[in-house]
This record gives structure tokens, sequence and C-alpha cells, in this order.
């Protein structure tokens, strides 16, 4: 409970930012929804399915696959959750709570998941990073500092992971997502936009990246090995220690007369 003392400053101003969005109020309790996944049968997913989950504590509580297409769960706590198997399709899960979150196996396509809490203090521990292990991540809108998650096997195709578009209305203190040391092994990105993004010793081994839009993204010392890298555009990458041993499709990837340090990339 450190960090929530740690970080209770943070919280009271987001909290005072929210009280002025009247759109943002819960139509579930914490309490409400520990006990209806707590009755919840064997085989018998709960539904909360387009019900209003914002603001709320729901930190260690196990979802049981439960069915959350649509749900809004805008600034809630899900610390230590387990989300695995849930069918988060569509979720808003903006400024949502997510240390030691176990999405693997969950369904997230279209889900948002921008702007998330990932650690308890600036130490940024790997070891608090959310979980998304063979998660469906195809369409989603990704944005938050994410060092260390677990992407292993997750479907991330056509997923937004850009910097936000500041013309729209959108504003952070990051200006690029942040995914150092993040495990994509086997992880689908094809088509996804990575422009910016910052993947320096990130583990991308084996990945499909077709089409993937790495344009000015940092790929220090990151690990491309056997991904398939055909359409892939690395306009303004930098490529410095990256290994690109045994890739596929290499002659088919867009910009790397434009990239950064490619001749100090492993070929």
């Amino acid at each position: 409970m450190g960090w929530r003392r740690r970080a209770a400053p943070v919280v009271c101003a987001l909290l005072g930012v929210m009280a002025g969005h009247s759109s943002i109020a819960a139509d579930l309790t914490a309490r409400q929804v520990t006990e209806l996944l707590f009755h919840a049968q064997d085989g018998m997913a709960s539904d909360l399915a387009a019900r209003d989950l914002s603001t709320l504590d729901l930190s260690g509580l196990d979802f049981k696959r439960a069915r959350m297409t649509g749900a809004n769960l805008y600034g809630a706590d899900l610390t230590s959750a387990n989300l695995s198997g849930a069918d988060l399709s569509g979720t808003r899960l903006d400024r949502a709570v997510v240390i030691r979150a176990d999405f693997s196996n969950a369904n997230l396509k279209g889900a948002s998941l921008q702007r998330l809490t990932v650690f308890s203090d600036m130490r940024f521990d790997r070891a608090e990073a959310p979980r998304f292990r063979n998660a469906n991540l195809s369409g989603s809108r990704l944005f938050a500092r994410l060092d260390g998650a677990d992407f292993r096997g997750a479907d991330l195709s056509f997923a937004n992971l850009a910097p936000f578009d500041l013309r729209g209305g959108d504003i952070t203190v990051l200006p690029r997502v942040v995914l150092v040391k993040c495990d994509f092994t086997g992880a689908n990105l094809r088509q996804a936009n990575l422009s910016y993004a910052q993947l320096q010793f990130a583990n991308l081994g084996a990945a499909n990246l077709r089409d993937a839009n790495f344009t000015h993204a940092d790929l220090t010392q990151a690990n491309l090995r056997e991904a398939d890298v055909a359409g892939a555009d690395f306009t303004g990458a930098d490529l410095y220690g990256a290994d690109f041993r045994r890739l596929r499709g290499l002659s088919e990837a867009r910009g790397l007369a434009q990239a950064i340090n490619l001749d100090k990339a492993l070929r």
C-alpha cells in the first residue's frame, strides 16, 4: 500500500480532474462487482458488458474470464487483478492502474489503453509491469510507459501505439510510447503503428512485423532475429546494435536507406 501514499498527490489531482466530468460515474459499486464475481458459477462468466466501472477500486479481484465487452474502466484500480481470459473487447481502460495486472489470453480487441498507471513509483520496476501474453490487442489504442511488459504471442495487428495527435486534443507527458525491454517474442504486429516508439532492448524475435510502421522508432539493441519485416517502414528509425540476423523479408522492408545507424546493426 506504500505506493498509494507516495502517489496520493497525483491521484488526488486526477480525481479532481475527473470530478469535473459528470459522465464519469460508475453504475456499480466495487462491492457489487466483488459479490458478482464471487458468486459466479464455475464455467459461467459474469456479465459486466457495457457497465460503467470507472474509478472503482477493483484491485486484487479475480474476474474469472468475465464478459466485459464495451465496459468503461476509466481510472479503475486494477492492481494485481486477474483479467486473464476476460473479454475486454472495446473497453475503455484509459488512466487505469494496471500494476501487476494479468491480461494473459484476454480479448482486448479495439480497446483503449491510454495513459495507464503501470508503476508504483519513479523506479519503473519492471516486475510491476502488466502481462499481455497471448492477449488479443488487435486494433487497440495503446499508449503508456510499459517497460518490461510481457507481450509474448500477443496479437497487436493494426494496433496504434503512435504518439498522441495534439491537434485532436490528446495531451500527455510522454512524447512516445515506452516499450523498453518488452518481450514481443512470436507476437503479431502486422500493420501496427509503432512510430516514435521507444523499443530499446525489446525482444521482437520471430515476430510478425509485416507492414509495421517503425518510423523514427528507437530500436537500439532490440532483437529482431528471425522476424518477418516484409513491408515494414524503418524511415528515421535508430537501428544501433539491433539484431537483424536471419530476418525474413528484409529485401521488401522500406525506409532502410533513411534509417539511422543501419551500418551498426547486427546482420
